[in-house]
């Protein structure tokens, strides 16, 4: 036991260490979109609104705690004639780590203007701005200078400093995104088809970003590439929505690949409005190397709730024991979830 207690110890200082180099990740991208891409802001709805938590690595005495929330909204979207949409997001987020002893917020600003190339087809350019804090506590911490061999010795002096235990930043990066947005009709067609396809360069400007040395570490630049879809299978109730995420920063990266599939309940009445389109999805991601993914979505009408569930395949497993981490969302989607009104392309028609 005493043996475990120290791997565990030593792991969880491991992550405190390391963590200054990696961003903060969610095993559901897309319910997540100003974390995702700054170029998603107004890209998918005229105004939608997200909030998710992530819970993971209890097991291993570091556990991360995450809760994000964003707001975003297109701010010419009944104007006529236009041949563009202007869009703004703004998202905050808390990180917790390591028995909470290092935290970090974050608010960002998003601004995006999508150009519309016909009537299913927008691409779109956003930016972004963000002003963090970092706070860290020494506090009750345990460092490997302090096992004497058999167990923690608290009277071993730690030969830990820093130079400040909290800093703040300022951080940008910018975006592209195109969507491909075809409504599918009444349920007995189901021909919908929607694509997001998108690359994002994060810390542009690497900030500076550390306990110890303030000039001379920076954060690393993160880029990101994605794809998702959603694919109405043609004369039935179902729908295929495929992903592929792909991040790196310095020297680490990760690829999550998969889909969920959705199952049509029911179909919400055109005439009345009175019955609202209810799906049930069920998903399954893999991350390499590292986790499988389990995932769960219920939507009704404009708002979805999901759950996912890490299986840690990782180098990590003798410690985990597969246990990864779990999460939540929950989305809603202020007006029709796609296209644009009032263009000049278009002629006021909303696809």
């Amino acid at each position: 036991m005493i043996i475990k207690n120290i791997v565990l110890q030593i792991f969880a200082i491991s992550i405190l260490s390391a963590v200054h180099s990696q961003d903060i990740h969610f095993s559901q991208f897309e319910y997540s979109p100003m974390t995702l891409n700054p170029a998603l802001a107004g890209a998918n709805s005229p105004m939608g609104a997200s909030l998710n938590y992530r819970n993971q690595w209890n097991k291993v005495g570091a556990a991360y705690q995450t809760t994000a929330a964003s707001f975003d909204s297109r701010f010419n979207e009944n104007k006529r004639g236009k041949n563009g949409i202007i869009a703004g997001g703004i998202n905050f987020y808390n990180d917790r780590s390591g028995q909470q002893r290092m935290s970090t917020n974050i608010i960002t600003l998003n601004l995006a203007y999508h150009l519309i190339i016909n009537r299913e087809s927008t691409i779109g350019l956003g930016l972004y701005g963000a002003y963090g804090q970092r706070t860290f506590s020494s506090n009750g911490a345990q460092w490997m200078s302090q096992y004497d061999g058999i167990a923690y010795n608290p009277t071993y002096a730690s030969g830990e400093e820093f130079n400040s235990p909290s800093f703040s930043m300022f951080d940008v990066g910018a975006g592209l995104v195109y969507v491909y947005n075809m409504k599918g009709g009444y349920m007995t067609q189901n021909i919908r088809k929607r694509i997001n396809v998108g690359v994002t360069a994060y810390h542009i400007n690497r900030p500076y970003f550390s306990f110890i040395d303030h000039e001379s570490e920076r954060l690393p630049m993160r880029y990101s590439v994605f794809f998702n879809g959603d694919f109405g299978i043609e004369n039935t109730r179902g729908v295929v929505q495929p992903g592929l995420y792909y991040q790196r920063q310095a020297g680490h990266q990760e690829l999550m690949v998969g889909f969920n599939y959705g199952y049509q309940l029911h179909e919400g009445s055109r005439a009345t409005g009175f019955t609202r389109p209810m799906t049930f999805y069920l998903g399954f991601y893999y991350r390499l190397k590292d986790a499988c993914v389990a995932r769960a979505m219920f939507e009704y009408d404009l708002f979805s709730l999901g759950f996912a569930y890490d299986i840690n395949l990782s180098d990590l497993t003798p410690v985990t024991k597969t246990v990864g981490g779990f999460e939540l969302f929950m989305r809603y989607n202020f007006g029709d979830g796609g296209g644009f009104r009032g263009t000049r392309k278009i002629n006021h028609h909303r696809f």
